[in-house]
C-alpha cells in the first residue's frame, strides 16, 4: 500500500527530528498523521503546528502501545502505516553502564516490538499496510561509544528481517531504515567534532523521504542504508556458510522452519 489522501499513519517518537520531517511530508500528501510521543505542552504544540494529531505514549509501556492503536482506529477508522521511530542514545562514557544500556534497549528495541504487536491487528483489519522501523547504521556496524544503542538497533534490524516474511500473506510489509549520522538532537554532543572534521550529516528531510519511500515500496525485511551523497540503498547482507551433508552437499533447511509464505 502506498500513501494516499485519507490514509492514516502513526509515528512514534513523532515530535523529534525525523518524526516532524516525516509528518510534514505526509501531510503534504494529505495523509492523516498521528504523532505519538511523551506528553508535554511542547510536543502537543509541535503536532498542532504540523496539522497532525497527538497521542501521549511511552513506547516502553506494552499496554499503552495497544491503547494508542485502539485510539487511532476509534478516531480515524483505520491504520495504514506504523512508523516505529522512537529512539534514544546512550550518554555514558563508562566502559559499561548497565542501567543506561537497559534503558536504551527498552526504548529502541522493545519499543519496536511492542509497537509492532499493537499495530499488526489494525493493519490486518485495514486490508494490509506497512511497518517501517527506524534503526540505524549502528545496527549494521556497531559503534564502540554506545554499546546499548548498537545492540538495540542491531536487534531491531534482526527483528524486522525475522518477522517480515511471516507478514507477507497478510499484505503487511515490514522494513527498516538505517540512517547514518543525521541532524537531530542525538548528535548534539558531537556537533563541534562533525563541524571540525567537515563530516557531512543527513538532514531530517532526507531520512523522512526514505521512510516514506519504505511505506510506498519497500522489499519485505529489507534494511535501507541512508547516507549523505548516496540516498537510500538496500543493504546486502552476507550469507553465513551453509551446513553440509555427509556427502558434502549443501544442506536444505527443513520446510517446517520456513514461514508459510516462503514454503
Amino acid at each position: 500500500m502506498t500513501p494516499t489522501p485519507g490514509s492514516v499513519a502513526l509515528i512514534t517518537g513523532g515530535t523529534g527530528g525525523f518524526g516532524r520531517a516525516l509528518a510534514a511530508l505526509l501531510r503534504r500528501q494529505e495523509v492523516t498523521v498521528v504523532l505519538a510521543d511523551l506528553d508535554s505542552d511542547a510536543n502537543r504544540r509541535t503536532a498542532a503546528d504540523l496539522d497532525a494529531h497527538f497521542v501521549a505514549l511511552d513506547v516502553t509501556d506494552r499496554v499503552a502501545n495497544a491503547a494508542v492503536v485502539a485510539q487511532v482506529e476509534a478516531e480515524h477508522g483505520r491504520l495504514d502505516a506504523a512508523f516505529l521511530n522512537a529512539g534514544i542514545a546512550g550518554k555514558s562514557r563508562d566502559t559499561l553502564d548497565v542501567d543506561e544500556f537497559l534503558r536504551v534497549v527498552d526504548v529502541d528495541l522493545f519499543g519496536v516490538v511492542y509497537g509492532t504487536e499493537a499495530a499488526l491487528p489494525a493493519l490486518a483489519r485495514a486490508g494490509g499496510g506497512s511497518i517501517v522501523v527506524t534503526a540505524s547504521l549502528a545496527g549494521l556496524s556497531p559503534v564502540a561509544t554506545d554499546p546499548g544503542y548498537s545492540v538495540a538497533k542491531g536487534g531491531a534490524v534482526a527483528f524486522v528481517r525475522a518477522l517480515a516474511p511471516r507478514l507477507v500473506g497478510d499484505g503487511i510489509t515490514m522494513s527498516a531504515i538505517c540512517p547514518g549520522f543525521a541532524d537531530t538532537a542525538i548528535i548534539d554532543p558531537l556537533r563541534d567534532e562533525f563541524a571540525a572534521s567537515d563530516f557531512p550529516v543527513l538532514s531530517a528531510e532526507e531520512v523522512a523521504r526514505a521512510m516514506a519511500a519504505a511505506w510506498a515500496g519497500a522489499e519485505p525485511g529489507a534494511a535501507y542504508v541512508v547516507q549523505p551523497g548516496i540516498g537510500a540503498v538496500p543493504y546486502r547482507f552476507k550469507g553465513v556458510p551453509a551446513a553440509r551433508t555427509a556427502s558434502g552437499e549443501t544442506a536444505v533447511v527443513p520446510q517446517a522452519l520456513m514461514p508459510p509464505a516462503l514454503r
